[in-house]
């Protein structure tokens, strides 16, 4: 997104959120918590970023810790669409594997904010929160490990140990957030399809029989 990670074509960045002050102050919070990390942004980095005062943040979010649930969520969510769209396309197990593996990346990489905070903040979710966004990571992985299993049935893929490798080509598409940089050598395009390469190497990929 250009302001809070959107350079992907939003019209309007996090436009699902309303009204206009809660939006606001949620593109502001994820600057900052990828910036300094959620434990070192405090409600007064949140609310002067969005050009508030603090007690305006209380008025859409209970808490800080509300604020990076709502975040989190809405990112996983995108995330979750993005693997779902991709497995569903038409095409051989390699090929939906590696249009998964590419989109995921893109994903991360457009919006490497956005997934920096989704992605290694969980641990300051409170527990009936951390408990609804591992269950969307958890369809994530399932959507993956659909597809890889999808490919060893049909000869395609040598995959002896699925949830291990399903472990492996998510962490290598979620690593992306932590190092992206725009103003690096490749573009998001370009990482998402050496990934796919990566990936297709990695489960030992041919022609179906």
């Amino acid at each position: 997104m250009g302001t809070a990670d959107d350079t992907t074509g939003d019209e309007v960045p996090w436009g699902e959120v309303t009204p206009e002050a809660a939006r606001k102050l949620l593109v502001a919070a994820v600057e900052a918590f990828a910036e300094r990390g959620y434990h070192a942004t405090t409600t007064r980095d949140i609310a002067g970023r969005a050009g508030m005062s603090p007690a305006a943040l209380y008025i859409h979010y209970r808490t800080k810790e509300e604020l990076l649930h709502r975040i989190s969520r809405i990112g996983h969510e995108r995330a979750l669409e993005v693997l779902e769209t991709a497995a569903a396309r038409p095409g051989t197990p390699g090929e939906r594997l590696a249009d998964a593996v590419s989109s995921f990346v893109r994903w991360h990489a457009w919006r490497h904010d956005t997934a920096r905070v989704v992605q290694y903040e969980l641990d300051a979710l409170s527990p009936e929160h951390r408990t609804e966004i591992v269950e969307l990571r958890r369809r994530s992985g399932a959507v993956l490990r659909g597809v890889l299993r999808e490919g060893v049935e049909s000869g395609e893929f040598d995959v002896p140990d699925l949830p291990g490798t399903t472990l492996a080509v998510l962490s290598l598409c979620i690593d992306v957030a932590r190092w992206f940089n725009t103003r690096g050598a490749r573009t998001p395009e370009e990482v998402g399809a050496l990934y796919a390469d990566l990936v297709l190497r990695m489960v030992a990929a041919r022609p179906a029989v």
